[in-house]
Formats: structure tokens, sequence, C-alpha cells
């Protein structure tokens, strides 16, 4: 098997693997990059003498400082909060396409205020614009991961989601160098800090201008009754021509699924909630949730947001200084982002990503937090160069970000966006980006809160939460690499839970499992699927 050699979950064309599906994922994907970018640039911007001066942040007692900057950083995660709850509505009845446009210009108007912001109108106008912004990539992190993974082939879907997870780096790794850049070749004044805030309607006019190139979702498409316009657009998408029995077999699967939860359920708007009342929706829902409940518990956004407090607290003195560390996190972000999306999603598989992430990155936040304890290096004022203990804390941070973003960063978004089925997957996705921006919030909220009274103690705590996450994962998360979305109902109710994708994929054909041959029914599925096309 080559390095990007593929699973399939049924003989495939080669052409289904075309160039539209990946440019289609990449220009949804110019959402994550505001995203990205807004997360990084805010904490280093912040730090900045020309932003520090201008709004006399020197005035300020330090718990009021810290209270400050916690409001400008956490009412973004607030709208961004909302904002994926609006787009469960959006996209029932506007569909994914139209949702993208409508969040994009708003988060463009919440860019925009915040350029009027200045020392005479005060920071009313970044407040604002924040809150707009939030509400923007809100539901913007809400249809980007269902639009992609609805237009994908199994064997490539933790790929092409993947695409979402590197324009985050991408744009995170631009927001986290451009301080450094702008302080460093720009004078100190109000147009120093400008730039950062200015660039954030980058990556929103390029997804606005992509969303009117791309099509609709087929499975919407089919969903709300458009049929013969679901086909053309799913006829492209493959590039094939739609009496091709590949496609002839999605599209039975497709409204076979449709119909059986229109038997069940039934269509319309609150017709999901209603699901709810059943215990593996509700199951699969808290595992959504609990995923960004343990994304967001490996510290990840506490340094996003606070990198200059976080490399403060293990020693490193001076702004440009503190830049640059950062700007080096950026890049280890970006790189490992590249190697999980090439390969390590779609090869290794989500589960055993996620537990090996868990694993090293708390080692690494348990040595992190006993050099802080013992060598006290917030202390030393007077001595600019680190100590050996020092420098291996700086290795061990690396380290732990080379963890994490391997596994943590993306694989959440991943999982979330194929676990649920055609009826419940607005809804499971407006609950899994509500939460991760609900604990966006509270992390970015009370960070610096909890540096000042807990010092060491934070990383400890994002420690021990990494080891919880490990039992959370073994025994609650099925693998979903490869499986089919109109097979994830199935594969969740499976038993022992770690056994769980080897039964599935015996059944879809691809050999015994646990004495499960599911060959024979697999073929006779297709058959059916495609005598209703």
């Amino acid at each position: 098997m080559t390095l990007l050699a593929l699973k399939e979950d049924r003989p495939t064309p080669k052409c289904v693997y075309n160039w539209r599906i990946y440019a289609c994922a990449a220009i949804a994907s110019f959402a994550s990059c505001m995203i990205g970018y807004d997360s990084a640039f805010i904490g280093t911007t912040l730090a900045l003498p020309s932003f520090t001066k201008e709004f006399d942040f020197a005035s300020y007692s330090p718990g009021a400082l810290s209270n400050l900057k916690a409001n400008i950083v956490s009412v973004y995660q607030a709208g961004a909060f909302f904002g994926s709850l609006f787009a469960y509505a959006s996209s029932y009845f506007l569909g994914r396409r139209k949702s993208l446009l409508i969040f994009a210009l708003i988060f463009i108007l919440g860019a925009g205020l915040m350029l009027g912001a200045s020392a005479e109108r005060g920071l009313g106008f970044i407040l604002a614009g924040r809150v707009l912004a939030g509400i923007g990539v809100g539901g913007a992190s809400n249809m980007t991961p269902i639009y992609i993974s609805e237009l994908s082939p199994p064997a490539i879907r933790g790929r092409l989601v993947g695409i979402y997870e590197l324009g985050w780096q991408i744009g995170g790794l631009v927001g986290f160098w451009i301080n450094y850049g702008v302080s460093n070749t720009l004078p100190s004044n109000r147009t120093q800090w400008l730039i950062p805030f200015a660039v954030q309607l980058i990556p929103a006019g390029l997804l606005l201008l992509g969303v009117l190139w791309i099509p609709e979702s087929p499975r919407w498409l089919f969903s709300v009754g458009r049929r013969e316009e679901a086909t053309k657009v799913l006829s492209w998408m493959r590039d094939l021509d739609a009496s091709h029995e590949y496609l002839r077999e999605e599209i039975g699967f497709i409204e076979t699924e449709l119909e059986r939860f229109r038997q069940e359920v039934g269509a319309g708007f609150w017709k999901p909630f209603i699901m709810l009342k059943k215990k593996s929706v509700q199951w699969r829902f808290l595992l959504g949730a609990l995923l960004f409940v343990f994304q967001n518990g490996s510290g990840i956004n506490a340094i996003n947001y606070y990198s200059p407090t976080v490399f403060k607290s293990i020693g490193i003195q001076g702004t440009n200084t503190s830049l640059f560390t950062t700007g080096i996190f950026g890049v280890v972000k970006t790189v490992l982002t590249f190697v999980w999306l090439l390969w390590m999603i779609d090869h290794i598989g989500r589960t055993k990503l996620l537990i090996w992430g868990t694993a090293g990155g708390s080692l690494c936040m348990w040595f992190i937090g006993a050099y802080i304890k013992i060598a006290e290096p917030g202390k030393n004022t007077d001595n600019t160069s680190l100590s050996s203990g020092g420098i291996a804390a700086i290795f061990f941070f690396y380290l732990w970000t080379a963890f994490y973003t391997s596994t943590w960063n993306g694989t959440p978004w991943v999982i979330n966006s194929e676990m649920f089925d055609q009826n419940t997957r607005s809804l499971g996705q407006a609950n899994a980006a509500a939460n991760n921006w609900f604990w966006n919030f509270i992390i970015s909220r009370f960070t610096p809160q909890m540096f000042d009274k807990l010092g060491f103690g934070v990383y400890f705590f994002f420690a021990s939460l990494m080891l919880l996450a490990i039992a959370f994962v073994w025994f609650c998360i099925p693998e979903t690499k490869g499986v089919p979305l109109e097979s994830m109902d199935r594969l969740f109710e499976i038993r022992p839970v770690r056994k769980a994708h080897a039964v599935i994929m015996a059944e879809l054909g691809h050999g015994a499992a646990d004495g499960v041959e599911g060959k024979g029914s697999d073929e006779a599925e297709r058959s059916e699927a495609v005598e209703k096309v």
C-alpha cells in the first residue's frame, strides 16, 4: 500500500476523486481561514505596544486589565455560539451554500466595524465587531464541515473535511506571525495595529466570491425533493454520467436513507428535535459535545488566545521574543496539519489518533507545570536568557503542539461531520459547533484569571483532563474511517465500541470480522438501491 492509498467502501472509479470535490472543499474552507486567523491574531494584537498605548492599558489595574482582555477575546466566542445555532435554521430553509454566503457577509460587517475603533471612540467598535464576526464564524464553523462531508466519497471524507482544518491552521499561521511582522517593520502607531484587524477581510472576501461558484450540497437537494438538480450536481461532482452504476448506487443509498427517516421520523424543521427522544441519538449528541469538551480541555485555546501570557509563564520575556515564539508555534501547527490531512486521518484512523494525542500531550503538560512549580521562571525578570530547564520546557511545549495538532486539532470536526444521519446532521453539527464555541468562550474568558490564581496549576489542570480523554475515546467513540454516511446508524449500534469498525466493514463487504460475513448482504443492499433508482 502506498502512502496515499485509499480504503474504499466499494469499487470506485478513479474519476470520482477529481479536482472538483477538492476545489469545492478548498473554497468552503476559506471559512476556516477566517476562523483560524481571528483566533490567532487577537492575543498578540492585544500585546502590541501601539495597541496598549492607544487604549491606555497602563491606566488599568492588573485585575481590570485581565477582565478587559478577556472581554475583548470572549465576546467573539459568545457570538460564535449563537451563530452556530442560527446556522441550523438557515441550513434547513436555505441550504448549505446560501448559509455560507450569509455568514460571510455578517463576518465582513463585523470585521469592518472593528476598523472604526480609536482612542477617541474607545473599544466599543471592536467589541461590537467581534460579536458580529463571532456570529459569522460560528455559522460558518457549522456549515463548512457539513457541506464538505456531504459531497465527499467515503474513502477521502476525512481528507476533505481535513482541508477545513488545514484552512484553520493557515489562517492561524498568518495570525500568529502578522504582529511580529508589523512590530518589526512599522512605527508604533494606529496603522500598526489596524493592519492585523483589516487582514480579516481577505479570507472572508475570498469565501464570499467562492461561494458564488460552488454548487449546493447534493444530499441537501435530495432531502428537499429537488431530485433532478441533485442528480445533476452529484454527476458533475463525481465526473460521471447520471446513468453510471456507481452514481446510481450512491443515489439509491441516499434516497433509501432519506425514505427510512421520513417513515420513522418524518421530514420537517422540528422533526430532528423529536429524534432527541431516542437514546441512541441523545448518545451521539453527547459524544459530539464531549469531543469538544476534551479538545478545549487540552489547553489549546488558552494558548491560541493568550500565547504571550503562556510564554511569559514559561520564562519568555520581551514582546518581540514572545511574538516570535508564538509564530514558531503557528508553523509547527501548520506543518503537522499537512501530515494529518494527507496521511494520518484516513490511514491511521480517528480513534487511534485521539488516544495517542492525549497520552503524549498530557505527559508534556505535566513536565511544563512541574518546571514552572520548581523553577518559578516568571519571577526571574533580571536574566532574559532561558535556563536549561526553560529550554526543556519550550521543547516540551512544542512537543505538546505536535501531539495535539496531529490528533485533536481537526479530528473532532471530522467525526462530528460524519456521525449523524441526514435528518439530524444539521442539528448535530449545530450541537457540535455550539459546544466548541461555548467551551472556547469559557477558556477564553477565564484563562487570564486562571493564570493569575493557579500559575503552574493551569498546566496540571489541562494534563488531567487529557488523561480523562483517553478513557472517553477508548470506551465511547467507534472508529468511523471509511464508513459510508448511510451506515453510521448501524456503526453506533455495535458493541463493544472498539470492535464496531471491524464489524461494519465486514458487513459492507471487506471480509469477516468477529464471525460476521457481510459480502452477500452488501451486494443485496446495492442491488436493491440500484433498482430503486
